[in-house]
């Protein structure tokens, strides 16, 4: 569904940032892209659906150059969900929900009937419509992480991308959003792509994985193929153990970081 092929970007008077990604991702499939802090993950993303131009490469959404789509071709099948740090703006959780409306709305349209009834019929299919009154800048992280999931998914798209969602939130809450984005992908087939900071989230829903490193290379593949102790050491300069336990019929792998290198 989307691909990018030698994808190089850079700043203006500065270094490479990116070099040569490539990298594809089919419907109902979900991508982890991993590296350590300050390698241009964000940065990634944002290339990867259009928000900052390639330096050199392209992207691809379904055979199509994403330069030669008009914003509303690329927002009403993509939905992108920033990290959440709080907003300066004061809307209630069933507002935010139904922001995710206006790439389908005219310029100067205001939500109406139909709008509201969505955004409270995707509250009701997220769990969270005891949210629905409750002030964005007083939820909690968690909360708002699956507030921002609901805004995206009103929009109908067929790939969400989601910068670090689980990033700052306690164990409950990132199993809660883990096992929303896995859902959404193998069950009803909208592909996703999201940064984290944590191997063993990656392991437990990911279908593939590009881990970027500070040398600019970068491995991408199946993740299982991806998230080896070897590429995870030499990514993020730390000594690691995999392991596998069973768990209620299957195996779940974990990677726990032992020492700096």
């Amino acid at each position: 569904m989307i691909e990018v092929e030698k994808g190089c970007f850079g700043y203006p008077g500065g270094e490479q940032i990116l070099k040569n990604i490539d990298m594809r991702l089919g419907p109902g499939k979900i991508l982890a892209i991993l590296g350590p802090n300050g390698i241009g993950k964000t940065t990634l993303l944002k290339c990867m659906i259009g928000l900052l131009p390639w330096t050199k490469g392209r992207t691809l959404l379904d055979g199509r150059n994403i330069k030669d789509l008009k914003p509303k071709e690329i927002w009403s099948r993509i939905s992108y969900i920033p990290q959440s740090h709080g907003f300066a703006f004061s809307y209630t959780g069933l507002e935010m929900v139904m922001l995710g409306r206006s790439s389908h709305m005219g310029l100067f349209q205001q939500p109406g009937k139909k709008e509201i009834d969505m955004a409270e019929a995707m509250m009701e299919k997220t769990g969270i419509t005891y949210l629905a009154q409750k002030d964005c800048n007083r939820m909690s992280g968690g909360e708002l992480q699956m507030v921002l999931i609901a805004r995206a998914l009103i929009n109908e798209p067929e790939l969400i991308v989601l910068d670090e969602p689980e990033t700052g939130l306690d164990f409950h809450n990132q199993i809660l959003v883990l096992d929303m984005i896995e859902k959404l992908s193998h069950e009803e087939g909208i592909s996703a792509v999201m940064n984290t900071h944590y191997p063993t989230n990656a392991m437990s829903i990911a279908d593939e994985a590009l881990m970027m490193n500070r040398s600019s290379d970068f491995y991408f593949g199946k993740t299982r193929e991806v998230l080896t102790a070897d590429k995870i050491a030499g990514a993020f300069d730390v000594d690691v153990l995999v392991n596998e336990l069973p768990y209620k019929g299957r195996t779940v792998r974990s990677i726990i970081p032992v020492s700096i290198r």
